[in-house]
């Protein structure tokens, strides 16, 4: 197996905002290759951590990163979106610090048999979780043109998307699309000649915009967001790394409405919701890369990292305490 090489984004900060307590419960939503949760783990003498993944290969490679602390590590396969049920299953009701960090590692990208890559021929795959049943391919060949036209244009932000989507359409009534790279042709002979001239790879926002539909990355990202909330203990606290505007969007959203509570229209004269507070916000703005850190590792370069605070019932039921 290629060795799993990940180098930790805005690592100091989520360790500072996360203030680990050596007996605290704390879970890493995105393990990853255990860059941020090693850490973790070693700051924890009776605590526990919790890892999740949705990929076994990322678990087995972090699984031999944190064996030093195996003893208070518990690994679990599985999606960040389903965080209250793992909980209970660890018979846990609740953590002290959850990270989630949504950034996709290098590592998967570059397997070229996984068929994330528009660089490697391989199927058009594209899941995280092999155990998933939606792939690249079906979305590819059998979802209507509209839908298509609609998720390269959301998720990828691929200004030529019309195009892409109706040569598409067009390939698969001849033939199915079977891999990346006749796909990754197919696209660049759909776009105008100046796009070809751009530095980035003109298939690289339509791979993109599939990967995400395949692994349902921004469902995960609105659901684990709220999961977590729901699950942190008074004063826990749930740190999030963004790489994109599409995902922050989401994290910043559903923290400020539970940081708000009262869902009531504006015009109310008084809330008839009853919805309190849930959290306070730790950083009104994100947390960004240092500059040391954007040349060390230029993929820390877009990161933004939001942080909230859980609060305990008594500031819930203090308007006040939703002041930052």
């Amino acid at each position: 197996m290629t060795e799993f090489h990940h180098v930790s984004v805005l690592l100091d900060a989520c360790l500072e905002v996360l203030a680990i307590r050596p007996d605290g419960v704390y879970v890493d939503g995105t393990l990853g290759g255990g860059g941020h949760a090693a850490q973790v783990a070693r700051r924890l003498t009776t605590g526990r951590l919790i890892g999740i993944d949705r990929d076994r290969e990322a678990l087995a490679a972090a699984g031999e990163r944190l064996a030093p602390w195996k003893d208070r590590v518990t690994l679990v396969h599985g999606n960040f979106r389903d965080l209250k049920s793992i909980l209970q299953e660890q018979h846990l009701d609740g953590a002290d610090g959850v990270l989630l960090d949504l950034g996709v590692s290098s590592y998967q990208l570059d397997q070229g048999d996984r068929g994330f890559s528009y660089r490697y021929d391989a199927p058009l795959d594209m899941r995280m979780d092999g155990s998933d049943s939606l792939t690249a391919g079906e979305v590819v060949n059998t979802w209507p043109q509209e839908e298509l036209r609609r998720i390269l244009y959301a998720y990828g932000e691929e200004r030529y998307a019309p195009q892409i989507a109706g040569a598409i359409c067009r390939r698969r009534e001849r033939e199915p699309i079977r891999t990346t790279l006749e796909l990754a042709e197919l696209i660049r002979s759909a776009m105008p000649p100046q796009a070809l001239r751009e530095k980035q790879h003109p298939a690289k926002r339509t791979f993109q915009a599939l990967r995400i539909a395949v692994n349902d990355e921004l469902g995960a990202v609105e659901e684990g967001t709220q999961a977590a909330i729901d699950c942190l203990n008074p004063g826990g606290r749930l740190a999030v790394i963004s790489f994109h505007s599409l995902e922050d969007r989401i994290v910043k959203n559903t923290m400020a409405q539970a940081a708000k509570g009262c869902t009531c229209p504006p015009e109310f004269p008084v809330c008839v919701c009853g919805k309190k507070p849930m959290v306070r916000l730790v950083n009104k703005k994100p947390i960004l890369p240092t500059a040391e850190e954007e040349a060390a590792n230029p993929r820390a370069h877009s990161a933004k990292l939001r942080v909230c605070e859980k609060l305990g019932p008594t500031e819930r039921e203090d308007p006040n305490g939703t002041q930052i």
